[in-house]
């Protein structure tokens, strides 16, 4: 049997069409119009859903107390530096500052998958065992993986593809090899978070192939 030595994060994202990364049109091809936002009772919804006090979030983006209030109150426009800040604080992103949540939008999808039930996928360094398979439009990708690889001579070069990336060993003992790092070596229960774009390769240590959940996000 022919084995696909492509690896799965690559294969899915390459079935991802602009179509399904962004829309910007509406159907008659008018651009859509946002609705207009209130940034100062954004910044105190943000604030107050963390239960932070004033002090405690211009402390945390770095900002004077007054400063903070007078947004939130709408008595100054803030710098896009001010904004910065802000999303640092609060620990999103720029955009996000200006996205209101929506609370009307409730989807209910869940895929469970039974133990070994999930799509294989093998090659040669690893065997994937795809999780939530039968949702569409995910943002992440989970997956089972039993680690074949025994050394990163085994691998044609670095594994890397957009998003990050979640590494969780299940069993056996796995070495994470990444492109700006030092190897680790890794035991059950032991967990790694990563920027998936940096090269990255996992072998496996133990006398049997070990075994690892891997989730990686889509966006």
């Amino acid at each position: 049997m022919q084995v696909d030595r492509t690896p799965i994060i690559d294969r899915i994202m390459k079935q991802k069409t602009p179509e399904n990364l962004i829309r910007v049109a509406r159907e008659n091809g008018q651009t859509a119009e946002a609705e207009p936002l209130n940034l100062g009772a954004r910044v105190r919804e943000l604030r107050k859903s963390r239960n932070w006090t004033l002090e405690q979030a211009a402390g945390q983006a770095g900002l004077a107390r007054s400063t903070l209030s007078k947004i939130e109150n709408g008595q100054m426009s803030p710098t896009y530096e001010a904004l910065k800040k802000l999303a640092v604080g609060l620990e999103i992103s720029v955009p996000q500052l200006f996205t209101a949540p929506k609370r009307d939008q409730i989807n209910g999808r869940m895929s469970v998958t039974k133990s070994g039930t999930g799509t294989p996928q093998a090659t040669v360094t690893y065997e994937h065992e795809l999780l939530g398979e039968t949702l569409t439009n995910k943002q992440m990708l989970p997956y089972r993986a039993r680690i074949r690889a025994r050394s990163v001579e085994e691998f044609d070069g670095w594994v890397r593809h957009d998003g990050e990336e979640f590494l969780y060993v299940l069993t056996g003992v796995v070495r994470l090899y990444t492109e700006f790092y030092e190897p680790i070596e890794m035991r059950r229960g032991d967990s790694a978070y990563y920027d998936a774009a940096m090269g990255h390769n996992v072998i496996s240590v133990s006398a049997d192939d070990a075994m690892i959940l891997w989730v990686t996000s889509l966006v």
